[in-house]
């Protein structure tokens, strides 16, 4: 059967529209045969059977300073998905304060895409390189990025912290809109403070969260 999805959609509208049944009818008939139907669009495909090449997956994609955004929005327009967490803190100016949204982690911009489009990326003006591990680039958990956008759709308050940081007690957060995610309690300028560690890239978010929120995780 030949394809039509390369011809105009008027060209396929007509060569999709059932015949006359009474010609049919006429020819002792009143089926079409399978030649005549056409479908415009190409069968779903399950994802299961899917080469590793067509699956995404979400990357972090270093850029240059203060070219989050930017790399973002020219992605996007591209048609890649492309994410960068902003959340919203008051600069003060001479004359004013002001409510801006800057990055959460800075120099970052997380991409889902697929390996055979992962070169497109790159060539988006404003991109340096992904970050790699065990020779590939790294890949971010899904549920760490559904995390971000919970953290930054609530606007709660929160702070990135980069480097080695010392472990904490493992905890479950089992209530409010980040219910369900665990990570290492911590205490510090006398007050207690949940943070996510954000793999590969040596990042975490703290977080400070009531303790009645907390489960402690038991080994």
């Amino acid at each position: 059967m030949q394809e039509c999805t390369n011809a105009p959609m008027q060209e396929c509208r007509e060569m999709t529209s059932p015949p006359d049944p009474r010609s049919l009818k006429a020819r002792g008939n009143i089926y079409p045969p399978s030649s005549v139907i056409r479908h415009p669009f190409p069968p779903r495909r399950d994802l299961r059977y899917a080469p590793s090449s067509a699956i995404c997956q979400w990357l972090a994609l270093y850029t240059k300073s203060r070219q989050e955004k930017v790399v973002m929005q020219r992605l996007l327009e591209e048609g890649i998905e492309a994410y960068v967490p902003l959340h919203k803190v008051i600069r003060q100016w001479s004359d004013r304060k002001k409510l801006v949204e800057e990055p959460l982690i800075r120099s970052y911009c997380f991409v889902n895409v697929a390996p055979f489009r992962q070169h497109k990326v790159l060539g988006v003006p404003g991109a340096v390189r992904y970050v790699w591990f065990s020779g590939k680039p790294a890949a971010i958990p899904a549920k760490q990025i559904d995390l971000l956008k919970i953290i930054t759709g609530y606007n709660i308050p929160v702070e990135c912290l980069s480097g080695n940081l010392m472990p904490g007690t493992k905890v479950k957060i089992i209530a409010g809109p980040m219910a369900g995610y665990c990570g290492e309690m911590i205490s510090g300028s006398g007050k207690s403070r949940v943070i996510i560690r954000i793999e590969p890239l040596e990042t975490a978010i703290s977080i400070s969260i009531s303790p009645a929120l907390l489960e402690r995780i038991r080994n």
